[in-house]
């Protein structure tokens, strides 16, 4: 039987899922969806970073790894694997507060996704999403983040309103997407929803970019063609994805769908490395798996 899940990616320290190609003065690039330029994980490295997170924890020859996400490449032929993986999609981007640290920002257009996936994946409705106008930022009532009726993120100024429908949005959010009790807590304080040109800004212009060289350790300088400028995604940044599984397509194995994401679940673990960079830290991410049996349906 067929059946869906909602992956969530809540990033501990920064993320480089890279392009590979060079735009501007930026050498190393995130990956943007091209119509929004909102930062994706394509779902390509996404499932193969699934892949390589169960197969360390059973085993790569693993009967249920190969049913799962199919055989290796050179029995690729032999059948395909079960699990679909969605590219991941923005939910909420941190960004610098005067007053609070940071919010974590969102707008109705990447709520209005969210709905709709969330009828894709058999997940419960969000309340009403706010109307927010730009230059405003809806908040919960006496939010952490206000200065006399306004909220300054980044350079920015904007109007705090006070909407109770975004008390119910950050619940919700705060419930689905962390297990952490300290996150779940801040998240519902500290979310704003933004107009979706203010939204967009942010997360084309407030990402980290940082110099990275390459030493010639005996002259202590910089190697020639050593240096290079990489774009990063900050921590705390929420994405989800959408994760689908058929029954099991491997001649002789007949796992469920249900049981191919339980099983994905209990062999997941609590954070997954994602995108480039392993090795200086980059990438360390929260993951959180909801099944259509945590909604009750």
């Amino acid at each position: 039987m067929r059946d869906s899940a909602l992956l969530f990616i809540h990033c501990l320290t920064s993320m480089h899922p890279g392009t590979g190609t060079v735009l501007g003065v930026v050498d190393l690039p995130v990956q943007r969806e091209r119509h929004t330029q909102w930062p994706t994980v394509p779902g390509s490295s996404l499932k193969g970073v699934l892949r390589a997170a169960c197969a360390s924890r059973a085993g790569r020859q693993d009967e249920q790894v190969l049913s799962a996400f199919g055989p290796e490449t050179a029995a690729a032929s032999e059948h395909a694997g079960a699990l679909s993986v969605s590219d991941a999609r923005l939910l909420a981007f941190p960004v610098r507060s005067l007053k609070g640290v940071f919010a974590w920002t969102t707008c109705s257009s990447v709520l209005s996704r969210l709905e709709r996936d969330l009828g894709v994946v058999g997940g419960p409705p969000l309340q009403k999403i706010p109307n927010v106008a730009e230059n405003e930022a809806a908040t919960i009532p006496n939010s952490p983040l206000g200065i006399d009726g306004r909220a300054l993120l980044e350079e920015f100024d904007f109007g705090l309103a006070e909407e109770p429908l975004a008390s119910a949005v950050s619940g919700w959010v705060a419930s689905q997407a962390v297990d952490d009790s300290g996150t779940k807590e801040r998240i519902r304080s500290h979310t704003a929803i933004l107009h979706d040109n203010d939204f967009t800004h942010f997360v084309r212009h407030s990402t980290e970019v940082t110099a990275r060289v390459g030493l010639d350790y005996q002259r202590k300088t910089v190697r020639k063609g050593a240096l290079f400028y990489e774009e990063s995604l900050p921590p705390e940044t929420l994405f989800y994805a959408i994760v689908t599984a058929e029954d099991s397509r491997r001649h002789g194995h007949g796992e469920s769908g249900q049981g191919l994401i339980a099983w994905l679940r209990g062999k997941l673990g609590r954070t997954l490395q994602i995108g480039g960079g392993e090795s200086v830290g980059k990438g360390i991410c929260a993951v959180r798996l909801v099944a259509s049996e945590d909604w009750g349906v």
